[in-house]
C-alpha cells in the first residue's frame, strides 16, 4: 500500500489561476490552490487572467491526479552480477553526481517517474532486470509549474 500525502499542502508561491468558469478548473492544480490559498494567504501568485485559455490546450494546466514516485533502491544489488552493478553505479553517478546517488539509492531523494524510467532502462541494458521494485512508492501530487 502506497501512502498518499495531503492533496492540500500548496507549496510556497505557488501560481493559482482564479477563473471558476474554466471547464478544467475542478482538476486543475492551479485552481485548487487557489481556492485553498485565498482563504489563508494575505499575498497571492496570480497567473495572468489574459494568459489562460480556459480550454484543453492551457499552457498553465497541472492535473491533479497522484504520480507513483519511489524512493530508494538498496535491493538492487543484491539482485546484479558484481560487473552490473558496476556499470549501473558508474552510470548513474556520471547522471546524478556521487552524492546524488547515493541519496537516491538510500531514499533521501524521492524518484520521479522520470528518473525510474532512467534507472529501469539502464537495468535492462546492462542485463539486470528492470522489473525490480523500488525500496517504497508513494503516490503524491505533482506541484511541478
Amino acid at each position: 500500500i502506497m501512502p498518499i500525502k495531503n492533496k492540500l499542502t500548496v507549496p510556497h508561491n505557488y501560481p493559482v489561476c482564479l477563473h471558476h468558469d474554466c471547464p478544467l478548473a475542478a482538476s486543475c492544480l492551479h485552481h485548487i490552490a487557489f481556492d485553498n490559498l485565498i482563504k489563508q494567504e494575505e499575498f497571492l501568485r496570480l497567473i495572468s487572467p489574459n494568459k489562460c485559455t480556459k480550454d484543453d490546450g492551457c499552457p498553465y494546466y497541472r492535473c491533479s491526479n497522484t504520480v507513483k514516485y519511489a524512493r530508494g533502491f538498496t535491493g538492487f544489488q543484491k539482485q546484479m552480477f558484481p560487473q552490473q552493478y558496476e556499470q549501473f553505479m558508474t552510470t548513474l553517478v556520471l547522471q546524478f553526481g556521487r552524492n546524488q546517488y547515493f541519496a537516491r539509492r538510500r531514499g533521501e531523494i524521492i524518484l520521479p517517474p522520470e528518473d525510474q524510467q532512467i534507472i529501469r532502462t539502464l537495468l535492462q541494458q546492462i542485463g539486470a532486470d528492470p522489473s525490480m521494485d523500488f525500496d517504497n512508492y508513494e503516490e503524491l501530487i505533482c506541484w511541478d509549474v
